[in-house]
């Protein structure tokens, strides 16, 4: 229940974070008020001139519950315009944002907050295309016996913890009680060792266990930071997959960055195509990677519905490929063979991109 109303939450904050740097277009109500309740300046029309707040604002529940829609959903008019063509003329959506056409549909930037914080939602909320969770979970029976074993220690210590409180009463030694409570709270550690190193995925069958043992392993790579790193992954590896998850959408914007060069690298060679700043490259990569994350939700929605992991494979395998020609072709003018060859280069970058992006989520782990 907690996961899920995290994933509400992510839902929510990648909404108005959207909102943020999305501002509003066209107008809607007339404002009843002659100056302006946020800056006092006179107001001329249904904006205020001076600050950009509505003229008129509301006081309503109605008013609230539109404006949260609103603002998560962001259910204007350009986003229906901006949708389909992201999904089917990507490099038209492309071309026309960089030469200016900026009103008329949702901004990169505003498309990939949204998108990437509702697709960490929806794998927290449903899980993956591939079934994946938002986060690992015990064995079912391995997690029912640790838990037995966990209550018997903690009455034990209990017990003994009020029986030395008699002795200390009747100013007694308690010096055999005392070993014997750190050998049970030594024992009570180790429990919560098990626990977290014995892990399974939710979406594994009853009874199936995987198994990551590291505690016989020493790390000595030279380079001390790096040990000390690898052996706080040792001793808690549950916490390592923890601090991954959540630094994956904290650091999502990294994605943008770390692939731009690579983009960039494809036009190098050729004069004609130098012409291209990387204000345009930037607004390929994060279009790009919008419909990627918003595909990965609509397989994600389907899976519950029948869709198996060999239809999510096949559109995983087919769709950004064909989605990357589409966009390179339309977006500066190319030939058929020079968007190919390109687009299969893309997907070698792709891939190196996105393990970049993951030693980065690692070190993060690691040394946070």
């Amino acid at each position: 229940m907690v996961s899920g109303m995290e994933g509400v939450g992510e839902a929510v904050t990648g909404g108005m974070l959207a909102r943020a740097v999305e501002p509003e277009t066209g107008a809607d109500g007339r404002a009843s008020e002659t100056r302006c309740l946020n800056c006092g300046a006179e107001l001329a029309g249904t904006y205020c001139h001076q600050c950009g707040q509505k003229g008129h604002v509301h006081r309503t529940l109605t008013a609230f519950w539109h404006d949260l829609a609103h603002g998560v959903l962001h259910f204007e008019g350009k986003i229906w315009r901006t949708l389909p063509l992201l999904a089917w003329r990507p490099g038209e959506l492309t071309r026309r944002y960089v030469e200016g056409e900026r009103a008329r549909f949702v901004s990169p930037i505003a498309l990939f907050l949204f998108s990437v914080f509702l697709m960490f939602a929806v794998f927290t909320l449903i899980g993956g295309p591939f079934g994946m969770t938002g986060a690992p979970q015990m064995n079912r029976e391995a997690a029912a016996d640790i838990e037995r074993q966990r209550d018997r220690l903690d009455q034990r210590i209990a017990n003994l913890q009020r029986g030395r409180r008699e002795l200390a009463a009747r100013d007694q030694p308690a010096a055999t009680i005392d070993a014997e409570l750190r050998v049970l709270r030594q024992q009570r550690r180790a429990i919560d060792t098990v626990e977290s190193i014995v892990l399974v995925p939710s979406s594994a069958p009853e009874g199936s266990a995987r198994t990551v043992d590291l505690r016989g392993v020493r790390f000595d790579t030279g380079w001390p930071w790096l040990d000390r790193a690898a052996e706080k992954a040792r001793e808690n590896p549950s916490l390592l997959i923890y601090e991954l998850q959540n630094n994956a959408y904290k650091f999502s914007w990294a994605l943008i960055p770390i692939s731009v060069p690579f983009l960039w690298l494809l036009f190098l060679h050729r004069r004609r195509y130098r012409r291209h700043k990387a204000y345009d490259h930037v607004v390929f990569v994060t279009y790009s990677i919008a419909f990627m994350s918003l595909a990965l939700i609509a397989l994600s929605l389907l899976r519950p519905l029948g869709a198996g992991e060999g239809f999510g494979a096949l559109a995983v395998a087919i769709v950004p490929p064909f989605h990357m020609y589409r966009q390179l072709r339309g977006a500066y003018g190319l030939s058929r063979f020079s968007a190919l060859w390109r687009t299969a280069l893309l997907l070698i970058f792709a891939t190196w991109a996105a393990t970049l992006y993951f030693l980065l989520l690692l070190a993060l782990g690691l040394l946070g």
